[in-house]
């Protein structure tokens, strides 16, 4: 009988590849193992098998697989069924799913290795200087890669070369496949047997009597191994003897130390699970009674707590019961930013039992947290993460927490799969059967919907911890203020009078403006033109502190300029403002204080977040100024004073969650401030204070505006009342994604009629050289969502055979907020 698999290659392809194997391999492989097998005319990839069969496929003949890479499997049968949900519901295949999945050391490359032909002697006359000087160099060397050749050729183009020595049988040219996961080994050495004895040492002492630093070494090996009862590392050994790494190398030349190697985790926790969870307070009680009853009902709880008011603390309880249980947990982070705070509190309650997996760790470090998830390793019982952890290989998951659940970042936008953590977590808890609780101030006006519709459970937390006061919100009128001369910079003369009291009492400030940089236009005073981007239709931001002017959207970047590129005008002016003016800002109004900005541009390195973050616990700061990234649930103790430096560029997004998201924002970076007994104060600078947002925020009324933003939506038909699927066409040549992105609009208006939006160019048309066309399709909730999607795979499909349009690209997003 034979026997075939399918294969997920990583890699955008519609169907599964299916490769034939020998009855012994079918007897041994197992869905979720990786295999290497080849691909087109001399790939090779790592696929990971899908299901083993008997059936030969139809349209080609199968190929063999190269070599099998797993004993066992490392992706388990629940993430391929998730895998399965993604990439139908997200409208991508199994192999975005798989690149976006594992860990990048997972997916083995291939590389391209030239090798000398040994069977046939050449004439070396016939080869040309480049020829030459490769079969030169492959008499000096057994194999060249494709980058070695590239170097001595001083060239990035070497496959012409290496195809006229195929053909005149100069090389032979194979794939070999590297593994990329390298484990950590860690030094360790131990004495040789011989001197194990008290006899053996005794003579060994003796020996080393004219070697004092010799002699020193074995007797802190000796000591050492007799306090610490483990095994001694080798960098351990050397500082507590004070010894040179040539002194041991001397002694493991001589035989007298014997050196050996244990795989260890790169990321370890050092502390002790060293406190108890604290006592909830009565409002804690009742909430955590109430969503244990809502997990009676529903699978999915929806927990509306103001900010400050302890749900981490409810959040460890609910751990504690599922690891009692001897089940996993999977908390959810919508940014880094967050995780070293809760990863401190989290751990003194739990110590090693809790992992971290977020894009900031190595890949070899990500590849140890997925081997501890698959094995269930007690080091993994409590996984905290970003949005990519809802991947992990869970086998007994019995909570999913998502933390912040209406935060934006839990959507991926680029590349596919577009997938939402949030709801890709409530799929893979009900796959596990597990509970999911979605915890916010501001929630989504989607999960709010969901409970009022009954379809979630709901819980609610008014109480802030201790009974704190919510902050005192205050609305300040800068048009007002510019017309009385009352602002100094960007500063109103409220703002400065809070910062001096505050700084005066040794309290801090957060300052939030939502736009990093210094300026985000330089405009000529003469003849008005300001620089733009070379690759999109922005203009450039100045960023001072490297003097230069940046595209926030494709990298680009340039010295800044002494005169304007179009009349030589050295009369330039900035316009608008970013964190790093208001940083600047600050500095001179406040010099004495210790000013510090989290944004992207201060937070690049591993531990760019925790640095800020501690030295604004510890009071090393005075007054923080940072964007969006201040806004995510942190818990500073000693905030009083949180200043909004503009909140209408906001408010006037061109987008339809503008005013949603706008009061998310400001609730949650209002939240930072008096969180212990003292109530803090927010101050909002804005040209519209009579704004009904910027009133709903002032007076903390998330269900007025939650009433009057379902209106809307349901007026304009916009989710939660219906789904849509944005298509978004993407070319460097503006006529062609012009009449291409007409012709899909039309297509789709034979399906859907009025529910079809577009197509329309963004507020900015043009990314990376690449000029965007945006087309909506919006689905009534009684209309088949699997038929509409069927529907748009079909026209996407016949786009596609159009030889015109297929150089232009097609994104499809589903649920695209």
């Amino acid at each position: 009988m034979l026997y075939f698999i399918d294969v997920i290659l990583p890699i955008p392809l519609q169907k599964l590849f299916t490769y034939s194997i020998t009855p012994s391999e079918a007897s041994f492989l197992k869905a979720g193992i990786r295999v290497a097998v080849p691909f087109g005319k001399s790939k090779i990839y790592t696929g990971l098998v899908f299901n083993i069969h008997n059936n030969a496929p139809t349209a080609y003949e199968a190929k063999e697989v190269h070599q099998i890479l797993d004993e066992t499997p490392i992706v388990n049968k629940i993430q391929l069924e998730l895998w399965q949900w993604i990439s139908n519901y997200y409208m991508c295949t199994l192999g975005d799913v798989m690149r976006a999945a594992l860990p990048s050391a997972f997916i083995l490359e291939s590389e391209t290795v030239v090798t000398k032909n040994f069977i046939k002697e050449i004439d070396e006359s016939i080869l040309k200087d480049d020829e030459f000087l490769i079969y030169e160099a492959l008499h000096h060397q057994s194999s060249l890669k494709i980058h070695d050749i590239s170097n001595i050729l001083d060239t990035k183009n070497v496959l012409p070369v290496i195809k006229r020595l195929i053909e005149k049988e100069a090389i032979t040219v194979d794939e070999e496949v590297y593994e990329k996961y390298k484990p950590k080994l860690v030094r360790y050495v131990k004495l040789q047997s011989n001197f194990s004895t008290e006899k053996g040492l005794q003579s060994l002492l003796e020996n080393l009597s004219r070697a004092p630093k010799q002699r020193e070494v074995i007797m802190t090996l000796f000591s050492l191994s007799a306090t610490t009862r483990k095994p001694v590392k080798v960098t351990d050994l050397s500082i507590e003897s004070k010894a040179s790494s040539q002194t041991i190398k001397a002694l493991l030349d001589k035989g007298i130390l014997e050196e050996y190697y244990i795989q260890t985790d790169r990321v370890q926790y050092n502390g002790t699970d060293s406190e108890a969870s604290k006592n909830l307070n009565n409002h804690q009680e009742t909430a955590l009674t109430e969503i244990r009853g809502s997990f009676n009902k529903h699978n999915v709880t929806l927990l509306h707590g103001v900010t400050s008011s302890g749900k981490t603390e409810i959040y460890v309880k609910l751990i504690e019961n599922i690891i009692a249980e001897g089940k996993q947990v999977l908390y959810l982070l919508p940014e880094i930013a967050l995780t070293t705070q809760l990863v401190n509190r989290l751990q003194t309650y739990f110590g090693e039992q809790v992992a971290i997996f977020h894009s900031k760790y190595s890949t070899q470090e990500r590849v140890e947290v997925w081997n501890n998830v698959l094995s269930s390793a007690s080091k993994a019982k409590i996984v905290l993460g970003a949005r990519s952890s809802v991947f992990l290989p869970f086998n007994n998951l019995g909570l999913i927490i998502v933390d912040e659940e209406h935060e934006q970042s839990f959507k991926q936008f680029d590349p596919a799969p577009r997938y939402h953590a949030r709801d890709t977590a409530v799929v893979l808890a009900s796959i596990h059967k597990a509970k999911t609780l979605l915890g916010s101030a501001t929630p989504s006006l989607e999960s709010y919907f969901n409970a009022k519709q009954d379809k979630y459970g709901f819980v609610e937390l008014t109480h802030r911890y201790n009974n704190v006061l919510m902050p005192d919100i205050e609305l300040v009128d800068i048009k007002d203020k510019h017309k009385r001369k009352r602002m100094t910079g960007h500063f109103s003369d409220r703002l400065i009078e809070e910062i001096t009291e505050v700084l005066n009492n040794k309290q801090q400030v957060i300052l939030f403006q939502n736009r990093r940089g210094f300026s985000p236009i330089v405009e000529c005073n003469t003849c008005g033109h300001s620089p733009q981007c070379p690759n999109c239709d922005v203009s450039l931001t100045y960023h001072r502190y490297r003097s230069q002017l940046r595209c926030h959207y494709c990298g680009y970047n340039m010295a800044m300029l002494q005169d304007c590129m179009a009349c030589g005008s050295p009369d330039l002016d900035s316009k608008g403002f970013g964190t790093e003016q208001i940083e600047e800002e600050v500095k001179l109004l406040f010099p004495n204080a210790k000013v510090a900005r989290m944004d992207l541009d201060t937070t690049r390195g591993k531990y760019g977040y925790e640095k800020i973050i501690t030295a604004l616990e510890q009071e090393e700061i005075d007054i923080l100024v940072g964007t969006q990234m201040l806004t995510k649930g942190l818990d500073f103790r000693n905030v009083k004073l949180v200043g909004i430096m503009n909140a209408d560029n906001m408010l006037n997004f061109p987008d339809f969650r503008a005013h949603e998201r706008s009061f998310q924002l400001m609730v949650q970076v209002s939240g930072r401030a008096g969180r212990t007994e003292e109530r803090g104060k927010v101050l909002i600078q804005t040209y519209n204070p009579y704004h009904t947002i910027l009133q709903q925020v002032s007076t903390n009324n998330y269900i007025n505006m939650f009433n009057e933003q379902m209106n809307d939506r349901y007026n304009y038909k916009y989710p939660p009342i219906y789904k849509q699927i944005k298509i978004t066409l993407k070319h460097k040549d503006y006529n062609k994604v012009e009449t291409a992105s007409i012709w899909f609009a039309k297509s789709l208006r034979h399906f859907f009629g009025d529910a079809v939006l577009g197509p329309e160019s963004p507020p900015i048309g043009r990314i990376r050289n690449q000029f965007h066309k945006n087309i909506l399709v919006k689905i009534p909730k009684k209309q088949s969502l699997s038929k509409t999607k069927e529907a748009i795979v079909k026209i996407n499909n016949s786009f596609l055979s159009i030889k015109d349009f297929r150089s232009v690209k097609v994104i499809l997003n589903v649920d695209n907020f």
